[in-house]
């Protein structure tokens, strides 16, 4: 977190939260809400100004409740999380890469959902896949131990749906020296499996 941003807090330490202002797409794009977009519940202006994306992704954190936030000054903008708190990018040279602009350097586990979305961790960070970028990781997947195109996966994804037993085969992903087993997950379920708020707002007090 910036020093200006430490400062600013211990100086002015009651300022009251924003809601609903900030988006994180589903490609990891920060968007700006106005009223208008939150209205009509649109995914809101991206933001592209460098320097405000670099201070945004430098004090990104999350609170006790397991809500993402902008520390911006002495105010918390919690941000609605249109997929997870981050999105990873495949880059030239396997290199994964958050939207803050981390690296995500290792690999521990790996889930995929319904629609054959690709979620990682590695250590603390937990982030869906560009879409974009699952084309050039479907290389890196196998099933029991053969490469997995687009029909095998087609296959193992649908295993489960039409036997809720069936394992459809070990689907695992090579990163660098190591294999990850890949596990199915519901999207739907994300949020609560992995412990975070995707809309947060502000609490109502007790009556």
């Amino acid at each position: 977190m910036d020093e200006i941003v430490r400062q600013a807090m211990a100086k002015w330490p009651n300022v009251p939260h924003c809601f609903g202002w900030l988006r994180l797409d589903a490609r990891g794009a920060w968007r700006m809400r106005d009223e208008r977009a939150q209205l009509l519940n649109l995914a809101g202006e991206r933001i592209v100004h460098p320097a405000l994306l670099g201070f945004i992704c430098r004090n990104y954190v999350q609170d006790e409740q397991g809500r993402w936030y902008f520390q911006n000054g002495p105010q918390r903008v919690y941000v609605d999380l249109e997929l997870t708190p981050y999105i990873v990018r495949n880059n030239p040279g396997e290199m994964l890469s958050l939207q803050t602009g981390e690296a995500l350097d290792r690999v521990d586990a790996a889930w995929m959902d319904e629609e054959g979305r690709l979620y990682l961790s590695g250590g603390e960070k937990f982030a869906a896949l560009d879409d974009r970028d699952l084309t050039d990781m479907l290389p890196l997947l196998s099933i029991d131990g053969m490469p997995a195109g687009d029909e095998a996966l087609l296959a193992w994804l649908e295993a489960a749906d039409e036997n809720p037993s069936a394992s459809g085969g070990r689907l695992q992903i090579r990163w660098r020296e190591q294999l990850v087993d890949v596990t199915r997950v519901k999207r739907d379920q994300l949020a609560i499996r992995f412990g975070f708020d995707p809309l947060p707002r502000e609490s109502t007090p007790a009556e």
